[in-house]
């Protein structure tokens, strides 16, 4: 008696629900354009911001998010997985490989460069996403010498002797 005799569900528009590290919510405001990925087709699909939730979580530290998605064929299912991008201002990044990164002795993830003189030197660098195929990195100058093998080797202010490959070399 009084027990739920059925559950009504709207898919069109359906709503994608994720979570911002609060690094990252003020870069995020309602009505962005917003994608996804569904994990198990690869199908993408483009959407706006409808959520932001003004509170984190209290474990997680992370800020809900929701994504409003047409779809007037009903091909999403509700419970599928997927990766949402949301549309941000533009900062400067580079791409690099994983591999590039390191730490310095304070524990600060930062990459190698060729500096001044062939002298090496450390930068700390902020990730701003991970990729199968590389890693986009923040804080940069415009144009940087990153040493992306034998970076572990070196410490600030060794003088080095720099080769240049182009990206198709470097991946023979």
């Amino acid at each position: 008696m009084g027990g739920h005799c059925a559950t009504v569900i709207a898919l069109d528009p359906i709503r994608l629900t994720g979570y911002l590290p609060e690094t990252e919510v003020e870069r995020v405001e309602i009505g962005a354009p917003a994608g996804a990925r569904l994990t198990a087709s690869g199908r993408e699909v483009m959407g706006q911001v409808t959520f932001l939730s003004r509170s984190a979580d209290a474990t997680t530290r992370t800020f809900k998010v929701e994504i409003s998605v047409p779809n007037p064929d009903l091909a999403i299912r509700e419970g599928q997985t997927a990766a949402i991008a949301i549309e941000a201002e533009g900062v400067l990044a580079h791409f690099l490989p994983q591999s590039a990164l390191t730490l310095n002795d304070e524990g600060t993830l930062g990459v190698r460069l060729v500096g001044a003189e062939g002298l090496t030197e450390f930068a700390p660098v902020a990730v701003l996403r991970d990729q199968v195929d590389g890693i986009w990195l923040s804080g940069l100058p415009e144009e940087a010498d990153v040493i992306v093998i034998g970076q572990e080797y070196v410490i600030a202010g060794v003088p080095v002797i720099a080769s240049f490959d182009s990206p198709a070399e470097a991946t023979q």
